[in-house]
């Protein structure tokens, strides 16, 4: 009797505690950018689940990554640290991810939540990979970038990279996100005693860009697709470190596409495989609303980076320009009223202490990025935390709510306003009447820790 007695009591505080803390459900897309169509950056784009998460809660229209490459940029958002904090400046495994958490007297996310009395379950690109061994009390496992169709070769097939892009394979059942996003709805249906921490990572629209036709027949004229904007000249009053760090030489140039008449093909591309994803999470964010925890559920929505789309003559991540560090981020739930948006300048730094906050966590100290609860409770509240992003050791790019400041190793500089020129088209930096701006976010940037490798 008194072991029956001791079961039922704890059963009942496994009830409490899953009803006193909300869930999360943690949404990654890889390699999406600022195309969706409540963004407002670009009008062609077919994404109806990301348009309607973001009326349900708090769109956040000026969020960067803060490092314009996928392992950096999740170890960053993984575990609330800058990247030359961490001293990374590539990949990474996911366990050495976590040893370097440790060393730092830090865990990932999901860690730290499991530690606060949270289930956690990951499938799909969380961390570069997936998540470390053992670190999650469930796993799905990740998916190939190729779905498992190798490298078809068809219009880039050169080394170093994986850009290519074709309407394959025949369905959709063969797409690793498909399985990514039936494991998640899955577990959306199950009973859990606690509350629950899922993390979906989405491999599209990453490259190579391969999905089923009926993806591309949504945008069936290429020729009268949107171009993004894009000035032969643009490079001319940028620094020559600017070129060098900036463009991949390994990408396709957009003054090549243009004479091979492909740019349209390769935006129709990159859209099919952006609506692709954007289907997927709204499988799952339909399991979640058809699900007992819908009201109890904390929703993130981002990507790892930006990518350009022709802009900067380039089609790539791996620059310290806005294209590469722009990125969607989407917060719903308890808590966050619906309908609201905010131009302030955030980091996916800032995602791990906010969602700390949100869910009535401990702080943790080795947090570099701010909570974002401020700002979702009002939304026009005055915000001065310049977010940062580095690329290849010491080059950092500083954004406010007007401007984005770049100084390179070299001390060369770039400087744009926002509030005019938000291709980056006209570089300031040589403008003395804009030095107290320079000063002002110069000031922000952190001390040099980490040197690129070699």
């Amino acid at each position: 009797m008194k072991a029956l007695t001791l079961i039922t009591t704890l059963v009942l505080s496994l009830h409490l505690l899953a009803a006193e803390k909300p869930n999360v459900l943690f949404i990654i897309a890889d390699d999406l950018n600022d195309f969706p169509t409540y963004m407002g950056r670009y009008p062609d784009a077919k994404t109806p689940n990301l348009d309607t998460l973001a009326a349900r809660g708090m769109a956040f229209q000026n969020a960067h990554c803060q490092y314009p490459l996928c392992g950096p940029s999740r170890a960053s958002f993984m575990t609330g640290m800058h990247p030359l904090t961490l001293g990374y400046t590539t990949h990474m495994t996911d366990e050495a991810l976590q040893k370097k958490a440790g060393q730092m007297g830090t865990s990932l996310l999901h860690s730290y939540f499991s530690k606060h009395g949270y289930k956690t379950m990951a499938v799909g690109k969380i961390c570069h990979k997936h998540v470390p061994k053992g670190s999650v009390d469930l796993s799905g496992g990740r998916g190939d970038f190729s779905a498992g169709l190798g490298r078809l070769g068809k219009h880039w097939n050169v080394k170093g990279t994986s850009t290519d892009w074709a309407a394959a394979p025949e369905k959709d059942v063969q797409m690793p996100d498909y399985e990514a996003a039936q494991w998640a709805i899955e577990r959306l249906q199950e009973k859990h005693e606690k509350p629950f921490m899922l993390m979906v990572g989405f491999l599209r629209p990453h490259v190579p860009w391969y999905v089923p036709q009926k993806w591309y027949d949504l945008y069936p004229d290429v020729n009268t697709l949107t171009k993004p904007p894009y000035r032969k000249d643009d490079l001319n009053d940028v620094p020559e470190i600017s070129k060098k760090l900036n463009i991949d030489p390994r990408m396709p140039t957009t003054e090549e596409l243009k004479l091979r008449g492909q740019w349209g093909d390769l935006l129709q591309s990159y859209l099919a495989c952006a609506s692709f994803t954007d289907h997927y999470i709204g499988e799952v964010l339909k399991a979640l609303e058809d699900s007992p925890y819908k009201e109890n559920t904390i929703i993130v929505l981002i990507s790892d980076h930006g990518y350009h789309m022709g802009e900067k003559n380039t089609f790539q991540k791996h620059s310290l320009w806005e294209r590469s560090s722009h990125v969607p981020m989407v917060i719903a739930g308890p808590g966050v009223k619906p309908g609201q948006s905010s131009k302030a300048p955030v980091g996916l730094i800032d995602l791990y202490p906010t969602l700390l906050d949100l869910c009535g966590l401990p702080a943790n100290a080795k947090n570099e990025g701010n909570s974002l609860l401020p700002l979702i409770q009002d939304p026009d509240l005055k915000w001065e935390h310049p977010v940062l992003t580095s690329w290849q050791g010491n080059n950092i790019a500083v954004q406010d709510e007007q401007y984005r400041y770049i100084r390179y190793d070299s001390g060369e500089e770039e400087l744009y306003d926002h509030s005019k020129d938000l291709n980056e088209w006209n570089n300031l930096a040589t403008d003395p009447r804009l030095d107290g701006v320079k000063k002002r976010l110069a000031a922000e940037m952190l001390q040099p820790k980490a040197k690129p490798e070699r």
